[in-house]
């Protein structure tokens, strides 16, 4: 376990090539660095930072994991860019964290409805699913015949803080629906088995 803020930070590891997904909100990195050697995880074999939306609770740690894993490449859709590297303490909610967020640079910024990320021979398709914040992003990957689905705040909140939009967030529900995965890994809620548990727990925010 990290700092209780912290929203849920994924490792993926697909033969020797690693990827993480967000960062929590940067507080507990040393705990965190100390989770990912438990998995036998070597810091050098982790390539990219796949950051799902701007919040603190996702993006508090990426200094920190920077400064640890310096050749990492982060990942976010370049909506979210701006408010990164800008510092944006309103649209990532560090205010409501009572913190301000260490602004930094977006290496590879999702430009459209989605995109394909390779990791060793295997591709981590990057979907954009706006509502909770404008550029929030799932990623979907196969894994031993299972469909994963990595959508960290399906449940939201929204709010106009936050740049929340009430009627794409249920348009991109939707589409996490039609994509039908067999487990989704969940920001707040832990990871869901089963393609009925997860349309469920999808269909529950709708």
């Amino acid at each position: 376990m990290t700092s209780s803020e912290d929203a849920a930070v994924y490792l993926i590891n697909i033969n020797g090539h690693s990827a993480l997904v967000d960062a929590g909100c940067g507080r507990s990195v040393g705990q965190l660095i100390e989770n990912i050697r438990a998995c036998y995880v070597e810091l050098d074999r982790i390539e990219y930072l796949l950051i799902t939306h701007c919040h603190f609770d996702h993006t508090g740690g990426v200094k920190g994991l920077m400064d640890e894993i310096p050749q990492i490449i982060i990942v976010a859709h370049e909506l979210e860019a701006t408010y990164l590297e800008q510092g944006d303490n309103t649209v990532t909610a560090a205010r409501w964290y009572g913190a301000t967020i260490q602004p930094f640079f977006v290496d590879r910024k999702i430009t459209g409805a989605e995109e394909d990320i390779l990791l060793g021979d295997r591709r981590i398709k990057a979907v954009h699913v706006p509502g909770h914040s404008p550029g929030s992003m799932v990623y979907v990957m196969e894994s031993e015949g299972h469909k994963v689905l990595f959508g960290q705040d399906v449940h939201g909140p929204l709010d106009p803080s936050l740049k929340s939009d009430r009627t794409a967030y249920k348009k991109s529900l939707e589409l996490l629906l039609s994509l039908e995965a067999d487990i989704l890994c969940e920001g707040h809620y832990g990871v869901i088995n089963g393609t009925e548990e997860v349309m469920d727990f999808i269909k529950s925010f709708l």
